[in-house]
């Protein structure tokens, strides 16, 4: 039986679960620790589910976004969520809800087992991979090979916590390779460097890199060491603790790299996983543009274009999905892709087509600072402290008359765990408390100077806590020394380092 037949299988188990939670028989903790083995958790006041779609690659076929579309029509759904790890959240689930999506979603290949709790996560590939002018190959086949790998794991292994794997195409690494649990970074020979124990998060790490030029037939291999290495030396005992970058500081950086080329070395002895991983063929042809419209983008097929999609937040109104779902349906070899931005990317469009997607898609972001990242925040969340999305909607309120570019785009965590990557923002803040004449308020943390890119890759600097209330304040001050410099604040920032912080120590 194959994944998708046993998961079918298992659904019972979740509706019998989630009953008991809603009858208040089991608690919160204990309905988490079960239900996000199968994609699905209890919303904050435990009054509503939230359901992850899991994407491997972040690749959003026309029949994946079909289903999606169908859905918010069917079910109502009034909330969606593109995440950082390239899935789509659906939110404010009744019940009966969660478990139909659940075994619709199967016949269309949309997998919600694993997407939370301690289990392989979506892998992550760079978005345009396969379109993007100037990669080193496409890494997407590799990405997907993995993702199916991965979970025909899910039920014969037990992680200490969740793995997070990713595939970059480019040196912009844009799926942060270099520090995930595991990263395949393309290089220009056409193999694939390999970093793990990195991530984001409560003491993040850059990853240690432990193989150079690996055959991309050869993934599996590194991907089982990992797995191995993680459930022999990762923390089974305190969750704070469980994840792979812990392991950097348990072994040791050389102990590390050891202890997983030791289980590279009995993986390769006592398994054939070697793959046979072909790209997508684009057949389609076009012709080329005179002029690029904003937004639009070149592929490396000629004549073939990618429209760039970033919705306030990454949470889509569910019309506007629907509608960008009935401008592509009968369009040829379109898709789209998710990136860990939360930007989507159609792609394969003609210059006619690309047109009417750019139409359909005008509510999205327009400036730099519109296309800032939220995670959903703790309205929704749990875990969160501060709601990022609501932060997110007053700096744009406050700066939105300010020139474009003055400020960069913004990264929004509602807590430390960096599920609005904060800590690679040129700007970042996470959520947390501040005490004002000794009364607790809702503040963040202010990060700056983080970075992704490969070769430049740097956790911002954290300088203080802000309140929330000041966070729109402070930005809106920092946007207009910018302004009246008559620069951006990319060309600004490195040459007045000292003046942003003189302005920031005002509001910390």
């Amino acid at each position: 039986m194959g994944v998708i037949e046993d998961f079918r299988q298992e659904l019972g188990q979740f509706r019998e679960m989630t009953e008991k939670f809603y009858k208040k028989e089991i608690s919160m903790k204990e309905y988490k620790g079960f239900s996000g083995g199968f994609g699905s958790y209890a919303q904050k006041g435990g009054n509503a589910n939230m359901l992850r779609l899991r994407m491997a690659g972040g690749r959003l076929t026309k029949e994946k976004l079909g289903f999606i579309a169908k859905s918010l029509k069917k079910y109502q759904i009034n909330r969606l969520h593109f995440t950082t790890c390239q899935t789509v959240q659906l939110h404010d689930l009744l019940p009966e809800t969660v478990y139909a999506l659940m075994e619709e979603a199967l016949d269309y290949g949309i997998v919600t087992k694993g997407g939370g709790g301690d289990f392989p996560r979506n892998v992550m590939v760079s978005p345009l991979s396969g379109v993007e002018q100037g990669e080193y190959f496409d890494v997407l086949p590799y990405g997907e090979a993995a993702g199916d790998y991965l979970l025909s794991l899910i039920g014969s292994i037990k992680l200490p916590r969740k793995l997070k794997v990713g595939f970059s195409n480019t040196p912009a690494n844009a799926v942060h390779a270099t520090f995930r649990d595991l990263g395949f970074v393309a290089t220009k020979e056409g193999t694939f460097d390999v970093y793990s124990a990195g991530g984001l998060g409560n003491n993040p790490r850059m990853g240690v890199c432990v193989a150079k030029g690996i055959a991309p037939d050869q993934i599996l291999y590194y991907i089982k060491a990992m797995v191995n290495t993680f459930m022999k030396y990762g923390n089974y005992e305190n969750r704070a603790k469980a994840r792979t970058r812990y392991m950097q500081e348990t072994l040791g950086v050389e102990g590390y790299k050891n202890a997983y080329l030791s289980e590279l070395e009995k993986v390769q002895k006592e398994e054939d996983l070697s793959i046979c991983a072909t790209p997508i063929k684009i057949t389609k042809k076009g012709t080329k543009a005179v002029s690029l419209e904003d937004r639009m983008m070149e592929q490396k097929q000629e004549g073939l274009y990618t429209v760039s999609y970033h919705p306030i937040g990454g949470t889509p109104n569910p019309a506007s999905m629907i509608a960008l779902y009935e401008t592509v349906q009968d369009m040829d070899q379109v898709e789209l892709r998710l990136s860990p931005d939360e930007t989507v990317y159609i792609i394969n469009l003609t210059e006619e087509e690309a047109k009417k997607v750019l139409e359909a898609t005008k509510d999205g972001a327009k400036t730099l600072i519109e296309s800032s990242v939220a995670c959903i925040g703790n309205s929704i969340c749990q875990q969160g402290l501060r709601d990022s999305q609501a932060l997110l909607k007053k700096i744009l309120v406050n700066t939105s008359d300010l020139k474009d570019g003055v400020l960069p785009r913004i990264h929004i965590s509602g807590c430390v765990s960096s599920c609005g990557t904060h800590q690679i923002g040129t700007i970042g803040f996470h959520g947390g408390v501040k005490r004002v004449d000794g009364t607790p308020c809702p503040a963040f943390t202010l990060h700056v100077n983080g970075a992704d890119h490969m070769g430049q890759e740097r956790f911002g600097e954290s300088l203080g806590v802000i309140t929330e209330e000041d966070i729109p304040v402070f930005l809106r001050e920092l946007g207009e020394t910018v302004e009246k410099a008559n620069m951006t604040f990319a060309d600004w920032y490195p040459e007045h380092e000292d003046e942003f912080f003189q302005i920031a120590k005002k509001y910390l």
